[in-house]
């Protein structure tokens, strides 16, 4: 039996299907703004470059400014202290799922655990620590 709007009892309009969904961003977007999250919670004022303009540009993984693999030397490059290192943690752990999803299995390419190592390199990771990381994010 259908009520005067011409549904089930308890049916939902279509128009409000996506009522209350989260807006679904592309990953290439998600991965721009993670990146840009990462540039303003670790850029020190003493930081002459302008970290914003090296973002990772999937599903290569490379910097969208000079080309090189993401983080590029310019990341590298930040004066490193516990703070910076606790920032970056949480901010390039977001990267390692994606990019390792991208980037395994292809000739050539990074294995899983060289994918974590070079996202976490500001950190000591053996490899045994890498290859541990690299299957949980899988």
């Amino acid at each position: 039996m259908t009520h005067h709007t011409g549904r089930e009892p308890g049916s939902v309009a279509p128009e409000r299907l996506d009522a209350g969904k989260p807006e679904r961003l592309d990953a290439e977007k998600a991965v721009r703004l993670d990146a840009e999250k990462a540039t303003s919670a670790v850029r020190p004022a003493d930081v002459p470059v302008d970290l914003e303009l090296h973002c990772a540009g999937r599903p290569a993984w490379r910097c969208t400014h000079d080309g090189e693999p993401f983080p590029c030397p310019t990341w590298r490059a930040l004066p490193l202290d516990d703070s910076l290192r606790a920032v970056l943690l949480a901010a390039f752990t977001l990267f390692l799922r994606p990019a390792i999803r991208d980037l395994r299995g292809h000739p050539d390419g990074p294995t899983p655990p060289e994918i974590v190592r070079r996202f976490l390199w500001f950190l000591p990771v053996t490899d045994e620590e890498a290859r541990a990381v690299a299957l949980r994010y899988r």
